[in-house]
């Protein structure tokens, strides 16, 4: 495989050291997670497909095995590698050199710009889990995580709600007599993969087909709280994603859909404090930022807890004006409108991670005992806000 292509900026990570002339971080975890025949699988099948048909197909299904065994791993129905299983880390750069290596495919026959990139979203989307809808239990869950982020200041991250994502898709338990089946989806952190309709890919056919009876956006929030916001602003406020792109303005309009300044959220939050979960306080988010009519983008800003005010123009929701904000706006946005108004949908912040001291060191045992308590109560939270609706 060639190595003179072009990269994103976030695959241009994939060789990057813990410190300079320390160890690369990302093939360390790609390795400890037993990933390293995925990628080595990929390359092959790529340098011995005849076609770019063939080639799309392979690249499918190496990304469906990859999401396969990542959720397997995470819930510890395959033994992979040797990190442990809560760890999202070696996915996601595992799925970065993939794409790195769908790029860079130089075949003896042509591939235009267009091919390459329907290959790359169709290998990105199955490695993510976005997949058909289909209706198997009386009540039907979908959440989103997110890719580890703010790599460039920490090559180590990982992020609890990507993990949480792993441990929860397909999951099935019962509430009083109500089969409930959990589905999960991992999405980017790259404003250009919203702009793409990510969001719009991973939520829409399941609320299309009424296949979904709640929604829920999770992402990494402040350290030592479970927050869930009670609304998402229509404005995003640009801060660089992990392609180190990004601008101000409002979030991108459906054609022919409305576009609200604020949506809140529909999650039945009071169940979900209610239940008491530990070890991170549970509540309400109820803050917003928004701009007088007229004054946005260059007048002040006010901050507020109860509601936006006649005509007022969104700057932030609870949660910020970053993509975890944009998941829950766009994510509801196509519910409301397509008029899905019975199905519950909202974000749930979860805390952040605390680092391992030492940079050269990928996990230790504070580190993923942390992790792990993040984790199950994030799934104790989804359980509970999925038990309130099917008990309605």
């Amino acid at each position: 495989m060639s190595r003179a292509g072009p990269v994103t900026f976030e695959e241009s990570r994939i060789d990057t050291p813990a410190l300079p002339g320390g160890p690369q971080v990302p093939s360390m975890l790609v390795a400890a997670g037993g990933f390293d025949s995925h990628v080595a699988g990929l390359r092959s099948d790529l340098a011995s497909a005849g076609s770019v048909s063939a080639a799309r197909r392979r690249a499918e299904q190496r990304a469906l095995a990859l999401w396969r065994d990542a959720v397997q791993r995470a819930q510890g129905r395959l033994w992979m590698g040797t990190i442990e299983r809560y760890d999202d880390r070696p996915l996601y750069w595992a799925r970065l050199m993939g794409t790195r290596d769908l790029r860079q495919w130089r075949p003896a026959f042509a591939v235009s710009a267009e091919a390459r990139a329907g290959l790359l979203r169709t290998f990105d989307h199955a490695s993510r889990g976005i997949t058909t809808p289909s209706r198997e239990a009386a009540t039907e869950v979908l959440v989103s995580g997110f890719d580890p982020y703010r790599l460039n200041d920490e090559i180590r991250r990982s992020n609890p709600s990507g993990a949480s994502a792993l441990q929860l898709d397909g999951v099935r338990f019962t509430a009083g007599d109500r089969t409930i089946r959990v589905r999960a989806v991992m999405l980017p952190v790259t404003w250009s993969g919203f702009d793409a309709g990510i969001v719009e890919d991973a939520f829409g056919p399941h609320l299309t087909a009424g296949a979904v009876d709640l929604i829920m956006t999770i992402s990494q929030g402040g350290r030592g709280a479970m927050t869930i916001e009670q609304w998402a602003g229509a404005w995003r406020g640009g801060r660089p994603d992990n392609n180190d792109e990004g601008t101000p303005g409002p979030i991108p309009p459906i054609a022919g859909r409305p576009q609200p300044e604020f949506i809140e959220t529909t999650l039945p939050y009071q169940a979900m404090i209610d239940a008491r979960t530990t070890p991170w306080p549970t509540r309400l988010n109820p803050q917003i930022g928004e701009w007088a009519a007229g004054d946005r983008p260059t007048g002040p800003v006010t901050r507020s807890t109860t509601g936006p005010a006649p005509g007022g123009r969104a700057e932030s929701g609870g949660g910020g004006n970053y993509l975890s904000n944009e998941s829950m706006y766009r994510s509801n946005r196509l519910r409301l409108a397509l008029g899905a108004t019975d199905v519950p949908g909202g974000h749930l912040h979860i805390s952040a991670l605390a680092y391992p001291a030492d940079p050269c060191e990928i996990i230790d045992p504070a580190f993923a005992a942390d992790r792990a308590h993040t984790i199950e109560q994030t799934i104790a939270l989804v359980k509970a806000a999925a038990t309130s609706v099917a008990q309605t």
